[in-house]
C-alpha cells in the first residue's frame, strides 16, 4: 500500500486546484443568476403585498445569495491577487473553506426561496414545513451522504498516486476537515 500523496507536490496541488475550480464553476454561475433574479423581485407588481414575515424572509434569502456569491467567487480573487506567488497550498485550503461556506449559504438561499414560495402559494405553516424539509434534504445530500461514504469502506479509497484522473481526497491537498 502506498503512502499518502505529498500535499506539497506541485502535481497534487495542480490537480486539487483544478478540481476545486471545476466545482466552483458549476455553482458560481447558478448562484449569480439566482442573485440577479432575486434583485428584480422588489420591482415586481406584487412585492408590495408581502407581509412583514415574507419581506424579512426575502431579505434574508437575498442576503444569503449575496454571501454565497461572495464566497464562491472569492477563490478567483484570491488567485488573481496571489498569482505566481507560490501560494498554491494556501489557495487550495482557502478555496475549500470558501466553497464549503458558499454551499451552506446556497442551501440556505434555496431553502428560504422554497419557504417564500410555499408560504405565498399554500400557507405559512406549509412554508415552515417546506423550509424544514429543504434544509433536511440539503443536510442529508450534501453532508450525511458524503460523510457516510467516506467512513463506510476506507479500504475502497484509491490512492491518488495509483489512480490518475480519479477523484482525489481533500487530504491530497493537505486540507483539514
Amino acid at each position: 500500500m502506498s503512502s499518502a500523496p505529498d500535499p506539497d507536490d506541485p502535481r497534487v496541488q495542480d490537480r486539487n486546484w483544478n478540481e476545486l475550480l471545476q466545482e466552483l464553476r458549476v455553482t458560481q454561475t447558478g448562484v449569480q443568476v439566482l442573485s440577479a433574479f432575486l434583485m428584480t423581485v422588489p420591482f415586481s407588481n406584487r412585492f408590495g403585498e408581502l407581509d412583514g414575515t415574507e419581506r424579512t424572509a426575502y431579505l434574508l434569502v437575498f442576503a444569503c445569495s449575496v454571501v454565497a456569491t461572495a464566497l464562491l467567487v472569492a477563490p478567483v480573487a484570491f488567485h488573481r491577487v496571489l498569482f505566481r506567488q507560490r501560494r498554491r497550498r494556501w489557495l487550495i485550503e482557502a478555496a475549500n473553506v470558501c466553497a464549503r461556506a458558499g454551499l451552506a449559504a446556497l442551501a440556505a438561499t434555496t431553502s428560504g426561496i422554497f419557504f417564500i414560495v410555499v408560504d405565498l402559494v399554500v400557507s405559512r405553516a406549509a412554508g415552515w414545513a417546506a423550509l424544514a424539509i429543504a434544509g433536511a434534504a440539503f443536510a442529508l445530500l450534501w453532508l450525511v451522504v458524503p460523510w457516510t461514504a467516506d467512513r463506510a469502506d476506507p479500504e475502497s479509497v484509491v490512492s491518488a498516486d495509483n489512480a490518475e484522473g480519479s477523484d482525489s481526497s481533500e487530504e491530497d491537498a493537505g486540507v483539514r476537515r
